[in-house]
């Protein structure tokens, strides 16, 4: 039989049992639904047994249908052949036959385990291990490693050669992959680890660290839905780009009770997109801001009142600036958050002038204690004050006050340089626009300010919108996963912690790829958000699947002279294609990279990035806007985090070294972005 023909025998054999799997997952369907009809029928009932009764059994048939319906690329996707006759098919859920065995294994169980972690020195039992691929319920294709050739039957079939290298030759989509057909042993383990302390996800471009981490959240939740399911799992990542890029992987896997959010998203009521220049988000995001916010709330406000004047029983009591600014120091300094401080604002004021009054007292003017506090506390103009002197703080508004740059030159005296106040007052002269970097800096100012009265100004969900499940600015998520963790300032770290206070961790990241310029200063803030976690765990992934050799050698040499050899991962595929490099005059750049994009469009199959500086991203978008393929994506170089492109073209290498205060470290994050095809385009 020719090699076509046993392929296509096999493929037959496979597209048996799929039909019975998904056959029996009709049934299911069928009876999951059926549940959820007859829950409705208890409900009529309307006792409070049968309302609960209701309740479980129609959360239960939701769930179960929810997962039944989990969109996915191919349901079936393994098959293991053990030495002891047995077969395992391994899929993206478990299922068992009408008897309850097993016609699908769920990959996350441990049955399922050596189809990742099986080798030739290790089978594990396993004789033959095949990826099958599938274009929705039709098998088109399978794979095989042969583990234990001693134990393999004579007549058993191996087919292709290994499913890695088939995975990595497909082109890229809208949206990112799973992984659980082509899991590496080094990356099973990581995904397989413990759930509790921090788990660390470490390795260069390529090495699959975000897919690791996602299927790591779907496994722990596998494994434990009823303490992780309700509290939830939190996904923080770079960007809104990025995050979009990621948001089919958990759903594909049966997992909806996860919520991503981009840096600029994690808090609730605002998010933004929105970039500072590298030195004013440096500025912003230095652990430094903890104390300029803190000072900046003991300072009064913009409009302060000058003095406190009451005319009482006959007398005039008056409290002046010198006394007042006293009586705000005393406030301050009991480091109570000066929204919980109103009440004690104002009886501080009534105890001034109950004071003042009794050192007045005379022959005609004879003040009671309580009945001054009470009467003057009462008086409308005496609350006029208080609000004006002492008024509820916003964090955006406490934010924008500090636009005045004598304001923020007080709150950040002997912290920050004339230089750092005066970027920061600019920064923050647009009261409409703010930044991912401002996002951390508003959580501090909700933290250090205490809850406010609620007011039109304050931030409320989109009535329009559907309503959250969990209270604003939630923070009892049982896990959270950190993507590009090693970006992060110390700022972000402070407001992400604050969202895992009871969680479990898992950090994902690269210190070559960093684009904080002070990494001892960031790992600071991030071993105090992380202080009350004991176990810590790290996985190194150092095998590049993505970029071909060819690629990566050109993206390596951007920080060779810069980190350990070590600290780069090996590309392990060959394409033969190397990498174009050509030099532009400036005025030809417009033609150039139009001419790049086309022919990199009509060489990949799949998507196409562009990227550049920040600075230029919209200009070279308005260059390429005549080009209507939607395979073509034009990214800044913070855009391109994390993404991965067939093709890729790199405009401007130098000012994209230059406009990060990293250098070339993030010219080596773009130009690994590729995996088969890159030109770089150098203006001179």
């Amino acid at each position: 039989m020719s090699e076509a023909s046993e392929t296509q025998a096999e493929i037959a054999i496979e597209q048996r049992h799929v039909d019975l799997v998904y056959a029996r997952l009709d049934e299911l369907r069928a009876e999951a639904a059926a549940m959820r009809d007859k829950s409705y029928e208890y409900g009529r009932e309307a006792t409070p047994e049968a309302l609960n009764e209701r309740d479980v059994m129609l959360n239960h048939a939701n769930r179960t249908l929810q997962s039944l319906n989990a969109e996915s690329e191919g349901l079936v996707f393994g098959r293991l052949d053990l030495a002891s006759g047995d077969t395992v098919h391994i899929g993206r859920l478990g299922i068992r036959d009408q008897r309850f065995d097993n016609l699908l294994v769920d990959w996350r169980a441990p049955l399922a385990a050596p189809f990742y972690q099986a080798t030739p020195e290790q089978p594990q039992g396993v004789v033959r291990r095949r990826v099958i691929r599938s274009s929705r319920e039709r098998v088109v294709d399978v794979s095989d490693d042969l583990l234990d050739p001693d134990r393999a039957p004579s007549d058993m079939r191996v087919i292709g050669d290994g499913a890695l290298m088939a995975a990595l030759s497909r082109s890229r989509g809208e949206t990112m992959r799973n992984i659980v057909a082509t899991i590496q042993k080094e990356q099973d383990e990581a995904i397989r680890a413990p759930e509790g302390g921090v788990t660390e996800i470490t390795g260069g471009p390529g090495t699959g660290k975000t897919a690791v981490a996602l299927h790591r959240a779907a496994y722990l939740l596998y494994r434990d839905q009823r303490r992780l399911g309700g509290p939830g799992v939190l996904v923080i990542g770079p960007s809104p780009v990025f995050m979009s890029y990621i948001s089919r992987v958990l759903p594909s896997m049966g997992e909806h009770n996860v919520e991503l959010r981009a840096l600029g998203e994690v808090l609730d009521g605002i998010s933004t997109g929105a970039i500072d220049d590298p030195r004013t988000a440096e500025i912003k995001g230095s652990s430094r801001m903890v104390k300029v916010l803190r000072r900046a709330l003991r300072l009064p406000p913009p409009e302060e009142p000058g003095e406190l004047r009451i005319f009482y029983r006959g007398t005039v009591l008056k409290l002046e600036s010198d006394e007042l600014a006293r009586i705000r120091r005393k406030l301050n300094n009991k480091g109570v958050p000066p929204n919980k401080n109103r009440m004690k604002a104002a009886d501080a004021l009534l105890e001034a002038l109950w004071q003042q009054a009794s050192e007045l007292a005379g022959e005609n003017f004879h003040p009671d204690r309580e009945k001054l506090i009470t009467e003057i506390g009462e008086r409308i103009e005496f609350h006029r004050f208080l609000v004006a002197w002492w008024p509820a703080l916003y964090p955006l508004q406490v934010l924008r006050w500090l636009s005045d740059p004598a304001r923020l030159a007080k709150a950040a005296r002997r912290l920050l340089s004339a230089e750092e106040v005066d970027l920061l007052a600019k920064a923050w002269t647009d009261p409409t626009e703010w930044t991912v970097a401002d996002i951390a800096l508003i959580d501090e100012l909700r933290v250090l300010t205490g809850p406010p009265p609620k007011r039109r100004e304050q931030p409320e969900p989109d009535p329009a919108a559907e309503q959250p499940r969990r209270p604003f600015n939630y923070d009892e998520y049982a896990h959270v996963v950190v993507d590009e963790a090693q970006d992060l300032s110390p700022m972000q770290w402070r407001m992400v912690g604050r969202r895992g206070k009871h969680a479990s961790w898992t950090l994902v990241g690269d210190p070559v790829q960093s684009s904080w310029p002070d990494p001892a200063e960031a790992d600071t803030a991030r071993d105090e958000a992380l202080s009350g976690q004991h176990a810590h765990r790290r996985f190194t992934l150092r095998t590049n699947y993505r970029n071909s050799a060819e690629i990566f050698e050109v993206a390596a040499g951007a920080v060779r002279d810069l980190v350990a050899a070590e600290e780069l991962p090996t590309a392990v595929r060959s394409t033969g294609f190397e990498p174009v490099r050509r030099q532009v005059p400036e005025p030809d750049l417009v033609t150039a990279t139009g001419e790049a994009a086309r022919e990199l469009l009509e060489a990949a199959e799949g998507t196409v990035g562009v990227i550049t500086t920040m600075a230029r991203r919209d200009e070279v978008r308005s260059w390429l806007s005549a080009i209507e393929d939607p395979r073509l994506r034009v990214v800044g170089s913070l855009d391109a985090k994390g993404m991965e492109y067939d093709a890729v073209a790199v405009v401007d290498p130098e000012g994209l070294a230059a406009e990060s205060s990293t250098g070339s470290r993030a010219l080596y994050v773009a130009l690994s972005r590729a995996t088969h095809l890159l030109t770089v385009l150098k203006p001179s």
